[in-house]
């Protein structure tokens, strides 16, 4: 058997699942994997402090895979309808189907799914993949579906985001889901240095980094926001109308961005207000600060006592001349 233009024709292609994708699974395996090591060595900890050091290590952890994980999520701008539509070009046979809309930050998932799956001697089920990397030509991906004959409710909505379209959806999209991609990569940079400053005597500085951390969070949220709320091309499929809303990934990047602001802010107040307290809740000690109320230098800058000569204690001694 030869291949034609690459493609083995008598093999079905490999499809995108929408929503999900390998590099997704890939960062919740990693995530997943440091959570389970931690539960390894959780026994260990003695005390109540066994309960502060889980709360702390899962949240932070939580934030670090929310983060990372959205980039290749599927799900920002999501929508899908019950129709009865064509679905051929220049054909007069119509289907009940189920078509779904999901918009990521890299490209689009579209689904169209029969009700049932079998209708017209063929099994309706499809999920294609269109993507407008850096590195990828969305206009190629478009024109190689064309080639395919793919059906008309999916290149349908392919089309609504080629760059060539009048809708203009292709530079909102394209430039909401850039920005905002480049916004969380900054605030996962920031998620790094904040548990690396908590981790040591500097709980203030974590807590700017965590502040600046839900910023950025936020920062790529409102990018997105700001940029899809133009007015939409309607989205006509047969007998119905596709209206997508934002989907799972805005909101928890949205939850996630003002939690990481409150647990900041926290810190920060707790800095200003309790020190003592702050210290002793991120499991360190609190002598430096006692220190510090007394009006003694902290342990980090003091230096250790000089060593008494051995004798009796109090002894002078004197040489006469």
């Amino acid at each position: 058997m030869t291949l034609w233009n690459g493609v083995l024709p008598f093999y079905p292609q490999p499809r995108h699942a929408a929503g999900f994708s390998i590099q997704l699974l890939i960062v919740i395996v990693v995530f997943l994997a440091l959570a389970g090591s931690f539960l390894l060595i959780l026994p260990g900890i003695r005390g109540h402090s066994r309960w502060f050091w889980l709360v702390r290590v899962l949240l932070s952890l939580f934030i670090g895979a929310e983060i990372v994980a959205v980039h290749f999520s599927g799900d920002w701008f999501e929508g899908s309808v019950w129709t009865n539509m064509s679905y051929k070009a220049f054909s007069v046979d119509r289907v009940q189907a189920h078509v779904g809309l999901h918009v990521g930050l890299v490209g689009i998932n579209i689904t169209l799914r029969g009700t049932p799956v079998r209708q017209l001697n063929e099994t309706i089920d499809y999920n294609e993949r269109f993507t407008w990397r850096l590195d990828e030509d969305y206009r190629k991906e478009y024109v190689n579906a064309l080639k395919r004959g793919l059906p008309d409710p999916v290149l349908y909505l392919a089309e609504k985001f080629t760059p060539s379209s009048p809708c203009g959806l292709y530079s909102q999209y394209h430039l909401a889901g850039h920005y905002a991609a480049a916004t969380l990569w900054v605030a996962f940079c920031f998620w790094i240095v904040a548990n690396v400053l908590l981790s040591m005597p500097a709980p203030l500085y974590g807590g700017l980094a965590l502040l600046t951390t839900g910023a950025f969070a936020l920062f790529g949220v409102f990018a997105f926001a700001s940029v899809s709320a133009a007015p939409l091309c309607p989205f006509r499929l047969g007998s119905a109308a596709l209206t997508p809303a934002f989907g799972a990934s805005f909101w928890i990047t949205l939850a996630t961005g003002i939690l990481s602001l409150l647990l900041g802010g926290a810190v920060v107040m707790l800095h200003y207000t309790r020190p003592r307290a702050l210290r002793i809740f991120l499991d360190q000690s609190g002598q430096g600060y006692r220190n510090q109320e007394l009006g003694e230098p902290s342990f980090i800058l003091s230096t250790p006592p000089l060593k008494q000569p051995l004798g009796a204690p109090g002894l002078k001694i004197t040489t006469a001349l």
